[in-house]
């Protein structure tokens, strides 16, 4: 179904974002919580990009939407579908969301990377398609196979989670060895983070005062489930200036529950494009 018209300019297409098609069945992650056989899996670091799928002929969002590409690059993916991220580099999540609504002319899409962590059509189990895509991957300025590695224990995990954190990086990800690639939430794909994260709705802007005054003070959001946390922190000026509007979908951080259930020390994380809304 067509969503935006595409406007061509010469034989590049603009912008990024365009067509919406039948969503691609992608695996997904729960959250870590401890007392898991680590030497069960492999480990690499989270990419705090746009999570997408080649298909072999198209690159789509999680969302379904397909992402046109500049040639040089499109002209580099692989001829087997994979499941990746589009990534910038660390704390440049918005600079992405704004490079995918421009020209495909415009010179930031050299500084694209397509990070490349699994094989969905490949038969077999995550490690048996990770040697696959380690034969078969041709890898490129553009094209990246994510590292993977193992650990030991707690410990290891733990000071390796603090040394990406530390990195600027989002946190790791875990996938266990045996597993086969199966769409939908699954137990075997694994999101370590040294916080707990949600998503919710902006249904308000409130007000600054002292130092924020005539600028946005926080944020009023609404979780899916219908309850109401508000978001003070994390906001650059350029965020206070120029918040998430209302309706839209944003990601923040938090650590535990009040004892009336919402989430404490609320922290803004960034604000979310279609193919991230929960």
């Amino acid at each position: 179904m067509l969503k935006t018209v595409l406007i061509y300019a010469g034989p590049l297409v603009v912008p990024a974002a365009i067509y919406a098609e039948a969503l691609p069945m992608l695996q997904l992650a729960t959250l870590y919580q401890g007392q898991t056989d680590l030497s069960a899996y492999l480990v690499s670091q989270k990419y705090d990009g746009i999570r997408v799928y080649w298909d072999g002929h198209k690159l789509r969002s999680r969302s379904g939407n397909w992402l046109a590409l500049p040639a040089e690059l499109q002209a580099q993916l692989p001829a087997f579908p994979v499941d990746a991220e589009l990534w910038l580099g660390v704390k440049r999540f918005a600079a992405l969301q704004q490079l995918l609504h421009q020209p495909v002319s415009d010179p930031a899409f050299s500084s694209l990377k397509l990070m490349v962590f699994d094989a969905p059509q490949q038969q077999g189990t995550f490690a048996e398609r990770q040697l696959f895509l380690q034969q078969r991957l041709q890898q490129t300025g553009f094209v990246q196979l994510v590292q993977q590695q193992r650990v030991r224990n707690e410990q290891e995990l733990q000071h390796l989670l603090a040394q990406v954190e530390s990195e600027g990086g989002e946190g790791l990800m875990l996938h266990r060895q045996d597993a086969p690639y199966q769409p939908g939430r699954v137990s075997h794909l694994l999101k370590v983070k040294s916080y707990a994260d949600a998503e919710a709705r902006v249904v308000a802007h409130l007000p600054g005062k002292g130092q924020f005054s005539g600028v946005l003070g926080a944020l009023l959001v609404e979780l899916p489930d219908g309850r109401r946390v508000k978001l003070g922190s994390g906001f650059s000026l350029a965020e206070r200036r120029q918040p998430p509007a209302v309706g839209r979908w944003v990601r923040f951080k938090y650590q535990g529950h009040t004892h009336k259930g919402t989430p404490r020390f609320a922290v803004f994380l960034q604000t979310l494009d279609d193919s991230q809304r929960p």
